[in-house]
């Protein structure tokens, strides 16, 4: 028996970090995906290989641990949690494969995560529904990261672009919002679960200056709902361009975010913004009939995608040998 998962990345628009601390946020799902196989093994061990960045391992399930053949670790820690959380320890071969920029601000953990799940849930037959999946994925997240905004898992889920109110409901957004975006991404990786820490400690050493930015990045969050309804792109942009500002204050942007930025808006960006989590990894620029030009313009020191909202979430299936 062959187990296939696959889920779709994403990009914040509006809300990363401040969406923690119980504010909302906005997101949608992207055209990348990860794609994960699980089939019995070969051998009497388990072995995960993710061929697109150069990495194999021997997993040793029980004790979430793993012993390296090659390459750089990346994302093997949310592979061990779930296989922890759900697999019965039979050695079984496990197989990556993503067009997701790891460490890039696309949410590739949260996509890699819920495609495991999706797949281990399919291979040991254990029935699952989204909205299981989707808090399963972001139990997994947290227990890795130490503190996990629900938002990565539920988007890789459903897909879609979505509002996540402060109560924690998803609301989707049932409007056209094809429009242009460019992501730019360094080749410096982000690290989620510590630029989530530093921006707690920034707050628990300043709370009577962090706490008002991340109330005001809520109301924002709100303010670009309403703007999105009414397909109102320079708002859009301009709200973007401010969340840019109160990332800023929160410590997690970089020289190189902030130049792919600038040299987005230079480039007839309308709105440019650090997208996920920061200290590396990605922005995202809105760039109605300027796609090309925003694009070269990053291009000369950075990475681009050219990506498209979708409404595709998880998708899963088991094939017979």
């Amino acid at each position: 028996m062959i187990a296939k998962a696959s889920a779709p990345a994403k990009t914040i628009l509006f809300g990363e970090h401040s969406v923690v601390y119980g504010e909302p946020a906005i997101a949608g799902a992207v055209n990348k995906r990860a794609y994960i196989t699980i089939k019995p093994s070969e051998s009497d061990a388990t072995i995960f290989r993710a061929p697109d960045i150069g990495f194999e391992a021997e997993l040793l399930t029980p004790y979430r641990k793993y012993i390296l053949l090659k390459g750089k670790p990346g994302i093997i820690r949310y592979i061990l949690e779930s296989l922890y959380r759900v697999h019965d320890h039979t050695p079984i071969d496990i197989t990556l494969n993503s067009n997701v920029p790891i460490g890039s601000g696309l949410g590739s953990s949260a996509a890699v995560t819920v495609a495991i799940l999706a797949a281990l849930y399919r291979y040991h037959n254990i029935r699952f529904n989204k909205q299981s999946l989707a808090h399963d994925a972001h139990m997994v997240e947290q227990a890795v990261q130490g503190v996990a905004s629900p938002l990565d898992t539920l988007v890789s889920t459903y897909g879609g672009l979505v509002y996540l109110s402060r109560n924690k409901k998803i609301e989707r957004f049932n409007v056209n919002f094809n429009v242009p975006f460019v992501v730019g991404y360094t080749t410096k990786h982000g690290n989620t679960g510590k630029m989530v820490k530093d921006v707690r400690n920034r707050r628990d050493r300043n709370p009577k200056i962090i706490n008002p930015v991340i109330a005001a990045m809520g109301n924002l969050t709100n303010y670009a709902k309403q703007a999105i309804l009414k397909r109102d792109f320079a708002k859009i942009g301009e709200l973007m361009n401010i969340n840019h500002g109160f990332l800023d204050v929160l410590g997690v942007n970089t020289l190189e975010l902030s130049r792919m930025v600038y040299n987005a808006r230079e480039a007839g960006a309308i709105g440019a913004k650090t997208t996920g989590a920061g200290g590396g990894g990605s922005i995202i620029s809105l760039c109605p009939g300027r796609v090309e030009e925003v694009a070269q313009a990053i291009d000369r020191d950075d990475n681009i995608l050219k990506i498209r909202f979708t409404r595709k979430g998880v998708s899963s299936r088991v094939y017979s040998d």
